[in-house]
């Protein structure tokens, strides 16, 4: 799948722990083989093991396999085209920005309070060059606003979609309040599909509370993010009544 613009390493220090691992097992190696130390040799081996398959599969997973499997869920959704899109946490765009492509005469809209932290070069100048290049800017709208705290009215959009941002509030409580507000936004009988690496299963819980039918599916080792300890799963659903 090419895509024009750049879309950064969803956390970039993750990445990079993963090379110190791959240095250190390198370094441990080899002084162990000058040394004749058996012990220092597999604690090397160790080292570089995980460097290379763990910090392989997070590399795949941040720069192609979330781009293949969130164009397969987009597919899925098989949308007409002039829906109203909201990506909660769009960080670089790589999520909305393949939406936005999905609803020639519709609208994608993301949030994301642009932390660097969360995602490399993350900035909202970043995402409006991305759009520009997969020449989409005319459907797009960037709004700067926490996910607690949707600034959009009430049953505004058809179709939700958020990528690895709502396990970045720490407390559940809070998390549950962004949740509340996706269903807020969420027009009766729109749709939802919220991957993550943590806590889904009480996303769907929680939706489900709120008036959805929610289901979980894992989405498979092209969104391991090092391994099948951090894999994605996503809560997909449909807003189907009014909060209980």
């Amino acid at each position: 799948m090419t895509r024009k613009g750049d879309y950064g390493f969803d956390a970039p220090y993750v990445l990079v722990g993963f090379a110190l691992a791959f240095i250190a097992g390198a370094a441990s190696f080899s002084y162990g083989r000058a040394l004749g130390d058996d012990t220092l040799q597999w604690i090397g081996v160790y080292g570089l093991a995980i460097g290379v398959l763990c910090g392989g599969a997070f590399f795949y997973a941040t720069r192609i396999g979330k781009h293949v499997v969130w164009g397969a869920l987009l597919d899925e959704l098989a949308l007409a085209g002039d829906e109203t899109v909201l990506d909660v946490g769009c960080g670089r765009g790589a999520v909305l920005l393949a939406a936005a492509e999905r609803v020639p005469r519709g609208k994608a809209i993301g949030i994301d309070i642009w932390s660097r932290r969360d995602q490399s070069g993350n900035a909202e100048a970043v995402t409006r060059r991305n759009a520009e290049l997969e020449g989409v800017s005319e459907q797009v709208e960037l709004v700067s606003c926490d996910m607690r705290t949707l600034a959009l009215p009430d049953a505004s959009v058809d179709v939700v979609v958020s990528s690895l941002a709502i396990h970045n509030i720490p407390a559940a409580a809070e998390r549950a309040k962004a949740l509340a507000e996706i269903m807020r936004v969420l027009k009766p009988g729109g749709r939802f599909v919220i991957a993550d690496i943590k806590f889904v299963r009480d996303y769907a819980a929680e939706l489900s509370r709120l008036g959805a039918s929610a289901v979980t599916r894992g989405l498979g080792p092209r969104l391991w993010f090092g391994g099948p300890f951090m894999a994605t799963s996503a809560a997909i659903g449909a807003k189907t009544a009014a909060p209980s």
